[in-house]
């Protein structure tokens, strides 16, 4: 298994050689090689440089913490050292503390065997493509001056700034504005915290909200007792807990909480898509302006986007895209399909808990405490999602597809999407996190529809393996 390097960072495997696993030795290189690239974009006459360094809840996560610490000392960087973290806390925090960059400890929806970096810029978003692969030629290179033992970098500890993200959600118009009646808005909400930090933060923000909190797997030991990706399969024994303990619904988020689901009171799961759509919808009743999603989000989000009247536009996958697109159109909402929110008024960048917020206040506007009902007033879609293990030929088999649908509607600007009549499509892409491909499909019909078209593309694979 090699290292997979993307716009979102750098993530792998712990064990193994080197080269091909997310190893110390790659740490050291990375985090020097995110250092050298920061001096080389922000050139400062007191070399008085400041990084933030926070991390997840895995157990691997602290000893690369101390890692990272001590080699950005080398290079004559300070570190603010916030601890355990959310990834969209390190960005709320390198705001704050004006700081020229950070680094998060996570592997974000991968298993407990993997960990990875997550590398921002001075505004508190991801790098870019192109500033990713700078980093990458200055890795290659591995060419590094480390400093004297009177030029070393300071630790700054400031442990207070997962409340401090919240405090800041909580301050924002939309949410302050009704914020006193929210308080008496009594709800009781299950939160799975996967073992990790948002086993901390989630249960913070809703006490805040005066929300009774039943806390399920918020030890945070990094023990991920299921598959930490927030969909459906890996969370059906949490989605049998929430209406056994006479929870108003559930959430769970990620490792890393950069992505939320909700679970409703039946039992039922909400689906990481209509987290985006229920809460572009909300967005959209206080105020317009475009949104900006992935191109492989649900019909759903269009169809919100057409009864308001505004235009939606799409990205390719991943955040750095998504938020480039947003600021090209000024898009006052915009995320992606798996549960992840970008909201500019707190950031440029997926937040659950700003998610997790805006759910609510929605819910509390309508007066509804139920998240089936709220579904049931958005378009239904059914889609399926499916993976393959990347072993063929991917150019060439795309070059296939693409010749097989010729006369559909085609988008290759990540993958292939193909469009059908009645608002159907299919589209595969190679992940830029795992070493797989993935394959969705959707239809209006139902969910035999959905992932017969998958299966198209599946038996497309199977020839071509």
């Amino acid at each position: 298994m090699v290292l997979i390097k993307s716009s979102s960072g750098i993530r792998g495997i712990l064990g193994g050689k080197k080269e091909n696993s997310f190893s110390p030795t790659e740490v050291i290189k990375f985090s020097s090689g995110y250092i050298f690239l920061i001096k080389k974009k922000n050139k400062k006459k007191n070399n008085n440089y400041k990084i933030i360094l926070g991390r997840d809840g895995r157990s691997s996560s602290i000893l690369f913490h101390n890692l990272i610490m001590v080699t950005i000392q080398f290079l004559g960087f300070n570190v603010v050292d916030i601890g355990l973290s959310t990834t969209p806390t390190v960005g709320i925090a390198i705001i704050e503390e004006k700081s020229d960059g950070g680094i998060m400890i996570t592997a974000s929806h991968n298993k407990q065997n993997w960990n990875g970096l997550k590398f921002f810029n001075s505004n508190g978003e991801f790098l870019s493509e192109k500033n990713f692969n700078e980093l990458l030629k200055i890795v290659e290179k591995n060419n590094f001056n480390f400093v004297s033992n009177k030029n070393l970098g300071k630790i700054i500890y400031k442990k207070c700034y997962i409340q401090k993200h919240i405090n800041k959600i909580l301050s924002i118009p939309i949410i302050n504005n009704n914020i006193n009646n929210l308080r008496k808005y009594k709800l009781r909400v299950l939160v799975d915290g996967i073992n990790s930090t948002g086993g901390i933060a989630v249960p913070i923000l809703l006490k805040k909200l005066g929300i009774d909190v039943i806390k399920v797997n918020c030890n945070i030991d990094g023990n991920f007792v299921h598959n930490p990706e927030p969909i459906k399969k890996n969370l059906k024994e949490i989605c049998k807990i929430v209406p056994k303990v006479g929870a108003d619904f559930g959430i769970s988020v990620d490792p890393d909480v950069d992505r939320v689901v909700f679970i409703c009171e039946n039992g039922e799961f909400f689906g990481e898509e209509y987290t985006l759509i229920s809460i572009v919808d909300f967005i959209l009743k206080n105020e317009s302006g475009p949104v900006v999603s992935t191109l492989s989000s649900s019909h759903a989000l269009k169809d919100i986007c057409i009864k308001n009247n505004v235009k939606l536009y799409y990205s390719s996958i991943g955040e750095a895209n998504v938020v480039k697109k947003m600021k090209e159109y000024n898009a006052i909402i915009g995320g992606e399909g798996n549960g992840g929110i970008i909201y500019p008024k707190i950031r440029y960048g997926r937040d659950a808990l700003i998610g997790i917020a805006l759910l609510i206040t929605h819910l509390y506007k309508l007066k509804c405490t139920s998240l089936y009902k709220l579904k049931k007033t958005y378009p239904i879609y059914f889609m399926s999602k499916k993976t393959v293990n990347l072993s063929f030929n991917y150019n060439f088999f795309l070059k296939k597809i693409k010749k097989k649908y010729i006369k559909n509607n085609i988008d290759c600007n990540d993958g292939i999407k193909i469009y059908f009549p009645n608002n159907e499509w299919i589209h595969v892409r190679k992940s830029k996190t795992e070493n797989i491909i993935r394959i969705y499909s959707e239809s209006p019909i139902s969910n035999n529809r959905s992932n017969l078209l998958t299966k198209e593309i599946i038996n497309e694979i199977k020839k071509n393996i």
